[in-house]
């Protein structure tokens, strides 16, 4: 496989947020309860966004080429999309029949030494740096024992959402809110692959995970997609026990597409005095996994 296939996103997305809205939820008089449709019918929201129905069944079709960002976001509103289902629907336009969607940016073989040394100046709260996909590309060395039931597979880069999926027994045991975990997992992947349809190495992971986990599979084909900026993550270290951390991700201005990612607990609270133990456990470790960086590509 060279591409997913953006028509089939399309399609799938755009009718997957139309069933999701009944005509109350948009205003619209439902004219009995004997619908034929789960949801918004093509017509109503043709109707909402303020294009005709034969373009708006087009658009449904796969096609949003030639769309103008006024008719997207007449759309994303009458869909009533989020701000990452939005960010979505303007990145399958952007993929939909041009010819720079198989451009792909390439990405550098190497991290900056620059972002090395910020990993490194940040001694207090694990931090690393991580792409798209999910792959872990560099750590400081709080972050490797904080996620160190994560790098037991050997495998390089570790991915986070390969260990939620393929091992799920351990993710269960280590993430406390493993349900939304998963969810949110698949929704980021999904966002990811909105923007770089055509990223091998992302079509490689969707395929791995389609193949190998039932549960992916049914989280993926929700068409969920989600921004992942900012909020608590709730670990539970076989070293330290469960740690309720605040987290903030932050992309990287001179590396598109990557991620700076770094956990921190407010002073005085009990998973501040954990990042404590966890910094005195990590140093008392030999095995823990050493390596600081992995290939960025």
């Amino acid at each position: 496989m060279t591409g997913m296939d953006v028509p089939h996103e399309i399609r799938e997305f755009l009718s997957s947020r139309r069933a999701r809205i009944n005509p109350e939820q948009a205003g619209l008089p439902a004219y009995g309860s004997n619908r034929r449709v789960k949801g918004l019918r093509r017509e109503e929201v043709a109707m909402l966004a303020g294009v005709s129905v034969d373009y708006y069944v087009r658009m449904e079709r796969g096609s949003l080429s030639g769309a103008s960002e006024t008719v997207l976001d007449a759309l994303a509103s009458a869909l009533q999309l989020d701000e990452a289902e939005r960010d979505h629907l303007f990145a399958l336009a952007r993929e939909s029949g041009t010819a720079s969607a198989r451009r792909r940016r390439k990405a550098p073989g190497t991290l900056k030494p620059a972002l090395l040394q910020i990993l490194d100046a940040i001694t207090d709260a694990p931090a690393w740096i991580r792409n798209g996909r999910h792959d872990v590309l560099a750590m400081n060395r709080l972050a490797r024992a904080l996620y160190s039931p994560v790098l037991a597979d050997p495998r390089r880069p570790a991915n986070t959402t390969r260990f939620v999926y393929l091992h799920p027994a351990e993710a269960e045991r280590f993430f406390v809110d493993y349900d939304k975990v998963t969810r949110d997992a698949a929704a980021m992947l999904r966002l990811e692959a909105g923007k770089n349809p055509h990223d091998e190495n992302l079509i490689a992971l969707v395929g791995e995970l389609s193949t190998r986990s039932e549960l992916f599979r049914q989280r993926w084909a929700s068409h969920d997609v989600r921004f992942h900026r900012s909020g608590r993550k709730r670990l539970n270290h076989p070293a330290v026990g469960q740690l309720d951390l605040d987290f903030e991700a932050l992309p990287l201005p001179s590396e598109p597409g990557l991620q700076l990612n770094v956990y921190t607990a407010a002073a005085g609270t009990p998973t501040a005095d954990g990042l404590k133990l966890l910094a005195s456990w990590a140093a008392s470790q030999r095995d823990l996994p050493t390596e600081h960086t992995a290939p960025v590509g």
